[in-house]
């Protein structure tokens, strides 16, 4: 049985000069959230990570799937709950 996450994740990008696609906000489910700032990013042939960081200061980690276009959540942190 597969199991199907709860929220839907849709990312807006912006393709700088190089062409290189950069998380500038997204939604989970119905919830906009605005990324202030990208704080680290893992490229690799089939996958990109972005670690990015919301103005309230919440800690995400989005997983683009290049192979289906496809974007999942992998890690959040609140900023009200560090590590």
């Amino acid at each position: 049985m597969m199991k199907e996450s709860i929220f839907q994740i849709r990312v807006v990008c912006y393709a700088g000069y190089r062409g290189e696609e950069t998380p500038r906000h997204f939604y989970l489910g119905e919830r906009l959230i605005q990324v202030a700032e990208v704080v680290d990013r893992w490229l690799a042939p089939d996958h990109r990570y972005f670690k990015v960081r919301c103005p309230a200061g919440d800690e995400y980690i989005l997983r683009h799937d290049s192979l289906t276009d496809s974007w999942k959540l992998t890690l959040y942190e609140s900023c009200d709950n560090p590590r």
